[in-house]
């Protein structure tokens, strides 16, 4: 629906109507005179102004809609890192395969993620902001002074990158076991029931 058509359904727009039918039943009966048009309008206005704001309903991402975006992006940035080549050192590359593998697997399950705020919002900002962050910085640096420049003895951009990557690697892995972790409770919750009932079978 345009802008246009969304105000003339609100609120300040039905208030304001009714305050100009006033004005026109005001005109009929002889108020106004010459000036019946601005009267209406005036009270027009005055019916829009004072009439509430419209209610604002902020409906959330669902789970698939938010996992599908952050999937499309982290295969977004994986493609183009690829797509450059040599641009990006092959062991950074390696390290990016294996977090966003990771990320994958959790985003492929987004229902059971979304009952998890705290590691729905992990993974979101690793996703969507470290690792493009770490990605784009190192890129904004021609290649011969990503690789071998060193400012005040720190390590190049380049193994800045890969220590980033490093880092996020294992926050990724922390989350997901912590994740994985009631599959593996489940499973052992079935072998013991399987167990309890080879027992009363036997007996």
């Amino acid at each position: 629906m345009t802008g246009v058509g969304k105000y003339l359904g609100s609120t300040k727009n039905l208030v304001g109507c009714a305050g100009g039918l006033v004005g026109l039943g005001l005109h009929f009966a002889g108020v106004g005179g010459a000036y019946w048009l601005g009267i209406v309008g005036a009270l027009y206005a005055a019916g829009a102004l004072a009439a509430p704001p419209e209610r604002v309903r902020l409906v959330p991402p669902q789970p698939a809609e938010e996992a599908e975006a952050l999937l499309r992006g982290l295969d977004a940035l994986v493609a183009r890192v690829r797509g450059l080549g040599n641009r990006v050192p092959a062991e950074a590359v390696e390290r990016l395969d294996r977090i966003a593998e990771v990320l994958c697997a959790l985003l492929a399950r987004p229902a059971e993620l979304a009952a998890s705020p705290d590691t729905l919002h992990t993974v979101a900002r690793i996703a969507a902001t470290d690792l493009p962050l770490s990605v784009q910085t190192f890129l904004n640096m021609p290649w011969w002074y990503a690789v071998t420049r060193r400012v005040a003895s720190e390590p190049s951009a380049a193994e800045q990158l890969l220590t980033q990557l490093d880092l996020l690697e294992q926050e990724a892995t922390r989350v997901a076991e912590e994740f994985y972790a009631a599959d593996s409770r489940r499973q052992a919750d079935h072998t013991r029931y399987l167990r309890d009932r080879a027992r009363r079978d036997d007996k």
